[in-house]
């Protein structure tokens, strides 16, 4: 690794054409630039042509200004990186359940069109693989629906989300014989979040394993496709239910006794979150909960 302070006065000679204009630019003496040249060419070779008071760069000379340069713009970058001073430029990564995904998703690629600078890295996953990956410092920021019981991360509650019934459009929910005429629209976490829902609303009912099973879909944007089409219903999450293309084909029975999740933003507790990634969370949270507002009744 070459000395930066013998590099610095290598520059400036090479720039300023002279050793006592290089000295009097960096606050040297000119024998300790001259010093600092002399030990470069020790370890490369001769990199000057001096002509009296002229200096030419020999090809050596050249390459080793353009390395220079180089690491001038490598400083530079680093400053920028360590100051996080910018808030609309560089990369936001975010894992988050699938539900509350398809809402947040179209709300950064709105961030992300306004302020062409950003670069959006988002995946859909699990609590578990959330978890792993903000722990393993693959994405910065994480969503989970279970406040996670580790040191190593911040969690903060980031916005509710209710359970949904949601039945084919038209249809009438009046007691349990109702959904065991329509038949359950199950998905990976179809079975937990119909127990926890309708367990309040049918008090007593025999549970969801005794109703006949009409479909199995674990996309989350596809699982409202069969009930659309009138084979059966099914209970999710309601950002995702108001992803649904096709909202005149289905209908959402109110429950008297609502579930209503709350998701966590999780993120590594000894690290601070960046500029962006701050000013990222207030926009989508804002937005998502103006949203929210404009779709209750």
């Amino acid at each position: 690794m070459l000395n930066p302070q013998w590099l610095r006065s290598f520059a400036a000679v090479a720039e300023l054409g002279g050793f006592t204009r290089a000295a009097n630019q960096l606050g040297l003496t000119q024998a300790a630039v001259s010093q600092h040249v002399q030990h470069l060419e020790a370890e490369l070779g001769p990199l000057l042509i001096r002509r009296g008071r002229q200096l030419e760069l020999m090809p050596s000379g050249v390459a080793l200004l353009a390395y220079c340069g180089e690491i001038e713009q490598a400083h530079k970058r680093l400053q920028l990186q360590l100051a996080d001073t910018t808030f609309d430029s560089g990369e936001v990564s975010l894992v988050t359940p699938g539900s509350v995904g398809l809402a947040l998703y179209p709300l950064l690629l709105d961030l992300q069109q306004a302020h062409p600078g950003l670069v959006i890295r988002h995946r859909f996953a699990p609590d578990p693989e959330t978890l792993a990956a903000v722990l393993d410092k693959r994405y910065e920021l994480g969503l989970v629906t279970l406040r996670p019981d580790d040191a190593r991360l911040a969690a903060e509650p980031f916005a509710e989300e209710p359970l949904e019934l949601v039945v084919p459009a038209g249809e009438e929910v009046d007691g349990w014989s109702d959904l065991e005429r329509l038949g359950f629209i199950d998905h990976p976490d179809g079975r937990a979040m119909a127990t926890r829902l309708l367990s309040r609303h049918f008090a007593g009912s025999p549970g969801v394993s005794a109703l006949p099973l009409r479909g199995f879909s674990n996309q989350i944007s596809l699982i409202l496709a069969p009930v659309a089409r009138g084979l059966g219903f099914t209970v999710i999450p309601r950002h995702a239910r108001e992803a649904f293309a096709d909202q005149h084909a289905i209908r959402v029975i109110e429950c008297a006794t609502p579930v209503v999740d709350t998701l966590w933003l999780v993120h590594r507790a000894q690290w601070p979150l960046s500029s962006r990634a701050t000013w990222v969370l207030k926009q989508i949270r804002e937005r998502l909960m103006s949203k929210d507002a404009l779709a209750r009744p």
